[in-house]
């Protein structure tokens, strides 16, 4: 199935989103949960940077795709906010404040806007029921947007762990959870599914 992929542009506030209404999924995840690599697999090209230092970026990187007959839409990487949460122990205290500040400013902006909008918060499957999950995604339950959770790298897991880590991820957080791995590619056609279907209109 032919997919079309293109870098649109790093967002830093809210002047810098798009504009055209067309619905746009936020990835949403800890630093280190691989997000643009889960962007590059669904493209099936190199589109995202990924990096060796998660949380370096502090921008939203927008890209608009289009797989088959599915409307275009937007794909927005939203900063890790592992990184305001634990940044580098030599940034001190106005450092972790300074990323705090900006990782909600720039997510405010995010949300606060009208359009059609779903976020899906990725986790890690090898580790169901993270503080730092648990309270992103009752974050993004105040938003105005339809949200789902998707569970990173489960080709890393045994087929026991899989089972066991699905049930688990099924219990923390009350929905069904699409299970993906950007590096073999399973679960891609689920998560592509979800993502056409995500967007609502936000007030």
């Amino acid at each position: 199935m032919q997919i079309v992929a293109e870098f649109v542009t790093s967002a830093a506030g809210a002047g810098d989103f798009p504009r055209d209404q067309l619905p746009e999924v936020a990835m949403v995840g800890r630093s280190n949960v691989g997000k643009s690599s889960l962007i590059n697999a669904l493209v099936r090209q190199p589109l995202a940077r990924t990096s060796a230092t998660p949380g370096k970026t502090r921008l939203a990187n927008i890209y608009r795709v289009r797989r088959g007959s599915m409307s275009a839409c937007y794909l927005v990487d939203l900063p890790g906010y592992g990184y305001a949460r634990a940044p580098r122990a030599s940034s001190g205290q106005a450092g972790r404040e300074g990323a705090a500040a900006e990782f909600s400013q720039l997510t405010d902006a995010f949300f606060g806007r009208p359009g059609q909008r779903g976020a899906l918060l990725l986790v890690d499957a090898r580790h169901p029921g993270l503080s730092s999950d648990l309270e992103a995604w009752e974050w993004l339950g105040s938003q105005s947007c339809a949200r789902g959770v998707v569970g990173m790298k489960v080709d890393k897991l045994t087929q026991a762990e899989r089972a066991r880590h699905a049930r688990e991820l099924k219990n923390v957080f009350e929905v069904p959870v699409v299970l993906v791995s950007a590096r073999t590619g399973e679960g891609l056609d689920e998560l592509w599914k979800m993502i056409a279907s995500l967007p609502k209109t936000a007030a």
